[in-house]
């Protein structure tokens, strides 16, 4: 009986079974006993010739496993490194195999710094600039942006060098703010000769300012009698002049976000150099009264109000001229604006005490000015930097206005209506900002 099947209909006929049913003619059948049904009589001896055939065979399989083995390990390593240059460069290799141009950051930053060519500032490695500092060895300053040491370059020119942390952006980014600030020429400006970036060290290398920074005189006990009020006011002019070359002068309208007496540099013949520029976008600072771009922007004391609150305005240039008008008063004052260490109250805030002075006396005497021409200055720089911190952006001048300031008298000048940030602020903010008036309709 055999195992199979059959399928009818009526136009077809389907057979199958697990033997042969139908042998065409000229065919030869042959049948294969299986190994167990086999007759011992029909089983050939095994012999030499065999078990040596089977031995070379069970060698060959053994070579194959091996090798298939080694190969998987091979490549597995391949993935690896691979994976590892991969990561450390930036770039997928085998590109021209998958039809598409992938470069390298740092190849990258070299087509950016090349297309500048000249103007494009030097690249130091960061071994040198640690050479060339004496391994950090005369310290300069700190700051939210980093710390400033002195160094020597090779030919004998003695430099700063700001070595940066918490960086944010890749090194393209970096690259691209470095080269905007090696762009501006001013006299006002300070001069950015060079840059650091091996991977995460960053740093930038300025010419060598012999005098320091502003905060070193202003904060002194003798501070006018170091400096004398005609430096000062020429000091305070230079400093309007570089924000006005910052704000539009330059091929990109540039806001520092912090201007204050530390990042102004003096040198050797104290003339007033702007530094910082351009780091508030790149770097995120540790100290609390610096505050990242995420939040605030700048030094406690110097934001402007429409920073930290979109209440007062748009952040703009405008920001800038209040930062740069309580440096004005600091630099009046000879401290700083907010201060409570004083006996009277009424001089906690250095600003209202300026304002109340002028407005009921028309003169700065209690600050012991001396000379008829010294209380003229020291009345049209104070009166200056009143209109610079108003509260409301647009009654603030611009810096193309406040350089005009200057070349007037101080009565020309005059001083604003009393409304800074640490006066009372009135909650209907658009009533009060109509009665305000700006310099330019008073003028």
């Amino acid at each position: 009986m055999t195992k199979g099947g059959r399928a009818y209909s009526l136009t077809c006929y389907t057979r199958f079974e697990v033997v042969p049913f139908y042998m065409p003619p000229n065919t030869t059948r042959i049948l294969v006993v299986p190994p167990e049904t086999a007759s011992p009589s029909s089983s050939p001896a095994p012999d030499s010739s065999s078990t040596s055939a089977a031995k070379r065979s069970k060698l060959r399989r053994i070579v194959a496993l091996s090798v298939s083995i080694v190969a998987a390990l091979v490549l597995v390593m391949a993935c690896v490194i691979i994976s590892i240059k991969i990561r450390i460069s930036g770039r997928i290799p085998f590109q021209s195999m998958i039809g598409k141009q992938y470069n390298k950051p740092v190849d990258k930053i070299e087509e950016l710094l090349g297309n500048y060519g000249s103007m494009a500032p030097k690249r130091y490695k960061f071994s040198y600039l640690k050479k060339i500092t004496k391994t950090f060895a005369e310290k300069l300053g700190e700051g939210g942006y980093g710390m400033v040491y002195k160094g020597t370059l090779s030919d004998g020119h003695p430099v700063a060098v700001k070595f940066l942390h918490d960086m944010i952006g890749n090194g393209e980014e970096f690259v691209n703010e470095v080269i905007s600030i090696r762009r501006t020429s001013h006299v006002n400006v300070v001069t950015l000769l060079g840059f650091c970036l091996e991977g995460p060290k960053r740093a930038l290398v300025y010419d060598y300012m012999p005098n320091g920074s502003l905060d070193r005189f202003i904060y002194a006990d003798n501070s006018k009698e170091t400096l004398g009020w005609d430096k000062l006011y020429e000091i305070a002019a230079g400093i309007a002049r570089g924000l006005e070359y910052l704000h539009r002068g330059c091929n990109t309208r540039i806001i520092h976000f912090d201007v204050k007496p530390q990042n102004i540099l003096l040198d050797q013949d104290f003339v007033p150099k702007i530094a910082d520029f351009g780091l508030a976008k790149l770097c995120n600072p540790k100290e609390s009264y610096l505050l990242s771009m995420t939040g605030l922007r700048g030094t406690v004391g110097f934001i402007a109000p429409e920073v930290f609150s979109r209440r007062f305005g748009t952040v703009s240039t405008k920001s800038d001229v209040y930062s740069f008008g309580m440096v004005l008063l600091e630099m009046v004052g000879g401290r700083r604006n907010l201060r409570a260490s004083v006996e009277r109250e009424s001089e906690v805030y250095f600003p209202d005490w300026v304002h109340d002075h002028l407005a009921q006396f028309g003169s700065l005497h209690s600050l012991d000015l001396g000379s008829g021409e010294t209380e003229e200055t020291a009345k049209k720089m104070a009166s200056i930097g009143l209109w610079c911190i108003q509260i409301w952006p647009a009654s603030r001048p611009t810096m193309s206005k406040v350089i005009e300031m200057f070349d007037k008298s101080a009565d020309q000048v005059g001083i604003p209506p009393k409304q800074f940030l640490y006066s009372h602020i009135s909650d209907d903010s658009g009533e009060q900002q109509n009665e305000t008036s700006s310099y330019e309709e008073r003028n």
